[in-house]
């Protein structure tokens, strides 16, 4: 049950990982691969900071500042310097791998005695419970301390998507959703599709950092490593997450991206449980993307098929 509690959190701390992406790959359509270097960016900076004495909210929120600033700058370079947006993300996350050696001076910091939010969440959770040490969950035994953190991020997340739903319900917000959908028609209204494209850009790596801050708070260290292949990590939770809901509309897309990062990260969970080889993650996670790519279309396929058949009939 442990290991359960576990891949959920993980998967609740990376569905701001599948926010970010989704923000950027399906509202602007933007092939934004800065993400690889924004979550390590946002560990980075959360991790140096508590390790100097930092509480662990102001660590947290400096973390999604640092990625707010990634973003920007990708955004800055597309649409300034007319650099191609797959090169400008590129560019950045390069950038970005010796940005976080610097600000962490190694690359690993360890935060097993520093107070983060997991501590936070534990003590807060304390208050609830009482004495107790574990919790009877149909029939399973779940440790307070799991269980309190399980719910401390699933209230973070909740917070988060909540003000993402209502922020794009502004007038900004709809200025950026009309942007990426058309932006001829928004430059025609006044409205700077630059301006749009990198604010928008900020707020989707400040929410991937965000997830970076957490997750290396959870698992105890930042690793300067810990980004590879998490652009495929959050595209793979939108898609399947999209799979789920059987729509795009804004506010089942935001659930839908929440519950594929954590079906997402449960289908990992077993494979790695089933006795696979850790090694091959990396291959498992393409072959589960793969899937979540090709299945859709061929679930729309047999549908049609199906129709068909009994008209012919």
């Amino acid at each position: 049950m442990s290991l359960l509690i576990g891949s959920m959190t993980i998967g609740f701390i990376l569905s701001l990982l599948a926010l970010g992406v989704f923000l950027s790959f399906r509202v602007f359509a933007f092939p934004d691969i800065t993400a690889e270097g924004s979550i390590t960016l946002g560990a980075s900076v959360a991790a140096t900071l508590l390790v100097v004495g930092f509480s662990p909210l102001t660590a947290t929120m400096a973390g999604f500042v640092s990625g707010m600033v990634a973003g920007a700058t990708t955004g800055i370079l597309h649409t300034r310097f007319n650099i191609n947006g797959l090169l400008a993300g590129i560019l950045v996350m390069t950038s970005l791998y010796s940005i976080n050696l610097h600000i962490m001076g190694k690359s690993n910091i360890p935060l097993l005695t520093q107070t983060t939010f997991a501590n936070t969440a534990e003590k807060a959770g304390a208050l609830v419970l009482g004495e107790r040490d574990s919790l009877n969950v149909g029939g399973w035994e779940v440790s307070a301390r799991d269980a309190s953190i399980f719910f401390f991020v699933i209230l973070v997340i909740t917070m988060v998507s909540i003000l993402l739903y209502l922020f794009f319900g502004t007038d900004i917000g709809t200025a950026m959703r009309a942007t990426g959908d058309n932006s001829q028609m928004i430059r025609a209204l006044g409205v700077s599709d630059g301006n749009m494209i990198t604010f928008g850009l900020a707020i989707s790596n400040g929410l991937i950092a965000l997830a970076g801050a957490l997750l290396a708070q959870y698992q105890g260290f930042a690793d300067v490593q810990m980004g590879i292949g998490m652009v495929v990590w959050g595209l793979a939770s939108v898609i399947i997450g999209e799979a789920l809901v059987g729509t795009r509309q804004l506010g089942f897309a935001i659930i839908g991206a929440i519950m594929g990062s954590v079906l997402f990260r449960l289908l990992v969970a077993i494979a790695l449980r089933w006795g696979l080889n850790p090694n091959d993650l990396k291959l498992i996670t393409a072959a589960f993307v793969f899937l979540a790519l090709i299945l859709p279309n061929l679930l729309a396929k047999f549908r049609v098929t199906r129709v068909r058949s009994p008209a012919r009939a």
